[in-house]
Parts: structure tokens; sequence; C-alpha cells
């Protein structure tokens, strides 16, 4: 067996723009010629997939599983091109078998379960469907005794997992909803990041200050305004969506209940999407023929 040396592998990846653990299968397979390697490698049409993996990908979907008994769940997020094509059968079940994959190994390690199988079929599904895809992230809740519930808007594009102390799955899956619609930002008020506030109240203090009001005003306005910042952002302090007389935190307290955590996905989110002049690009176009 031919020895597969680091610069061999350097030079592949710089030819086909491919990952390093692909490039030395390749060479593997090919005994160390490269120039087979690279033939191998656009046969099996990886070549393709990595010219499209520098395309973002910003749509998709999000996905949950929980056990049956509610002992824990997992969600991933995975992204295409277009919602065109995160619509195709195709997608959603490679998908589908993504979560399954974290749901069985209750691993959220996508490296190595990109390793075990899933990059092979993610690059086939790639040639399949002509976009390029990605498997973004992956969570799991639970596992310490919490129930957990989940829901998932009919769209797909937004996902969220609530763990609670107590209560049931219906209870879970009623703040997952609430989660889904507020966005909140943490679970309850001393969970807010000391430098969120200290941000939120420099601006406040400016706020305020052009008021022209005395000082001990501006304390107490930048005070008030900050109690109320803090409400809105943390889940156990908003009114529940489904019955707004009623406070998050109140009411799973009277299901017996307390809220221990919450991850909650939409699709995208973070990414930097390309913008697109299609006219632009279409006059450019033009002036090249």
């Amino acid at each position: 067996m031919a020895e597969i040396t680091a610069s061999a592998v350097k030079e592949l990846r710089e030819r086909t723009g491919l990952g390093m653990m692909e490039c030395k299968k390749a060479l593997v397979e090919s005994t160390g010629d490269i120039e087979l390697a690279i033939e191998n490698l656009r046969k099996s049409g990886s070549m393709k997939a990595a010219k499209k993996a520098g395309r973002t990908a910003a749509e998709g979907l999000v996905m949950t599983k929980i056990a049956d008994n509610g002992s824990y769940g997992v969600m991933v997020e995975v992204n295409s091109e277009t919602d065109f094509a995160a619509r195709e059968v195709n997608f959603i079940a490679y998908v589908t078998k993504v979560l399954d994959k974290v749901f069985a190994s209750k691993s959220t390690d996508l490296a190595a379960l990109m390793a075990a199988g899933l990059e092979e079929d993610r690059l086939a599904l790639i040639q399949k469907i002509g976009e390029n895809i990605s498997v973004r992230r992956a969570v799991l809740v639970g596992g310490d005794g919490s129930t957990v519930g989940s829901y998932v808007h009919s769209n797909h594009k937004i996902a969220v997992l609530v763990a609670l102390n107590g209560g049931d799955q219906d209870l879970a899956r009623d703040v997952a909803m609430h989660v889904a619609a507020t966005s909140p930002m943490v679970v309850k008020p001393e969970d807010v990041p000391a430098d969120v506030l200290s941000k939120e109240s420099e601006i406040y203090t400016a706020q305020a200050a052009e008021s022209g009001k005395p000082a001990d005003i501006v304390e107490k306005m930048v005070s008030g305004r900050l109690r109320k910042y803090i409400e809105e952002v943390s889940l156990t302090e908003q009114a529940f969506v489904k019955d707004p007389d009623i406070k998050v935190g109140k009411l799973v307290k009277q299901a017996g209940g307390t809220i221990t955590a919450f991850v909650r996905f939409s699709v995208g989110e973070g990414i930097e999407k390309e913008v697109v002049d299609f006219a632009a690009e279409v006059a450019a176009q033009l002036k090249k023929d």
C-alpha cells in the first residue's frame, strides 16, 4: 500500500476544494495517484459538490424528536440554498435521517456523525438536487430527569425544545409554543447577562439624559426601563400567549413545575445571506457576450 503523504493530501485539497478526510480517502483508493484520485472524484460527483460548498445555504428545515416518555429530546437544523429545495422529498428524508441519528446516539457531535455515513448521503443529495446542503447544528435537551416537550411551526422554520422539572409534556409543549412566538432571551430574570444589562443601561441613560430632567429622576427612569426590559426578555415573566392574564412562570408553577431550559432554532438565523442583484448580473453577462 502506497504511503499517503501530507503534501499529497494538501495538493489534492487545493486542486479539488474537498475536505482533508475525503481527499485522503480518495488517495488511498487510488494508491497515491493524484490524477486518478481526481478522475474518481469527478466520476462520483464529489467535485461538483465541492464547487457548491461555497454557496450560501440559509434556507432549510428544523426538526425535533422526543422520547416517548419525554425524558429527552433533540433538534436539528439542516440548510439548503432555496426554500424550494427544502420542500423536496429527498431533502426532507435526509433531515429526518440526521435527526434519527442524533436521537439514537444522543450525540450532537456532528463531525463524528457525518463521518459515520451522513456525509456520503449529503454529497449524494447535493448531486441530486443541485444545491449546497449544510448540516448546521444539533442540540439535546433533557436526559437529567426533566420532562421535555417540543413545538415545531407548521413550515418547519421555527422549532423549540423546553425542559421542565415537574409538569408534563403537554405543558412543556405549550411553553415551547410560547417560546416560538415570543423568542425570549433567558428562562428567568437572573439569567440575563450582566454585559447585556450594562449596555441597555447605557442606552437608557443616554436617552433619559436628553429629557433634561434631574439626575435622580433620570436614575428612576433608567431603573424602570431596565425592569421592563428584563421582564420582556425573561420567559417566566412574559404573559402567556394563550392566556395573557397569567405569566408563563406562574402557569408552570401552578402545575407543580419549573422551567429548567429552552432552546429555539429559527432556520438561517445568524447566516449572512447573499443579496443577488439579478438585473446587474444579467447586464454584466450581456457585456461579456
